[in-house]
């Protein structure tokens, strides 16, 4: 289920019809207040979110959800007229997972939202590797049946490392395909990341291993 937040009726009955044409079950909401009481009831696996939404914004929105455990696995598509870098930066930052700017092409927003829920099909597989369980539909990590409480960049990380096992990893690799977008000057993010979650592993931290002048890699034992 695609659900579409958008008060420009105009656009918002344009990418339901084009959604529906595609046999893509959509459904769509003109504000805050209507999108989060159906949230009580049913979770959407991908919103396309506009920004620029009366009372509360799209940033605002996407900060909720991002905060709640139940609806941070949401994957989320930012639509907005703003083009500025420090606005999209700021979208990706709060936990975004993609990012169109108005006007838009129908055509490419159908094709990123096919790419988005065929990644999902495929990254909804639980990943069970050396004693480790990662769940991504219930949002959780295991270790020999004790839980490990991790941020939600923590989570995504370990995930694409374990998807990746064996693989190195530049800093800046990291960066754009866990975080969205490309640091051109400060990795800092992502080692701090990478301290924080070896000692919340523990001993199964250890696999993380530091590549010297590359990068990092997760390694089978």
């Amino acid at each position: 289920m695609v659900w579409i937040v958008e008060d420009e009726s105009s656009i918002l009955e344009l990418v339901l019809y084009a959604l529906k044409s595609q046999n893509i079950q959509a459904q769509g909401f003109s504000n805050a207040d209507a999108f989060f009481k159906a949230l009580e009831k049913q979770t959407p696996k991908l919103v396309v979110l506009d920004v620029m939404l009366p009372g509360i914004s799209g940033f605002e929105i996407l900060a909720r959800l991002k905060s709640n455990p139940k609806t941070r696995p949401i994957n989320v598509l930012l639509l907005t007229a703003l083009s500025a870098e420090h606005e999209k930066v700021k979208g990706l930052d709060l936990g975004a997972d993609d990012y169109m700017t108005k006007p838009f092409g129908v055509m490419e927003l159908l094709a990123r939202i096919r790419a988005m829920l065929r990644r999902l099909h495929k990254d909804e597989e639980d990943i069970h590797f050396e004693g480790l369980e990662y769940s991504i539909t219930k949002h959780s990590i295991e270790i020999a049946g004790t839980k490990i409480e991790l941020t939600l960049k923590e989570f995504e990380l370990l995930g694409f490392l374990l998807k990746n096992k064996d693989r190195s990893f530049s800093r800046e690799e990291l960066l754009e395909m866990v975080w969205g977008y490309s640091y051109t000057t400060e990795t800092r993010t992502l080692d701090v990341h990478i301290k924080t979650l070896r000692q919340k592993l523990g001993q199964w931290g250890k696999r993380i291993k530091t590549i010297r002048g590359v990068g990092y890699k997760l390694e089978r034992d």
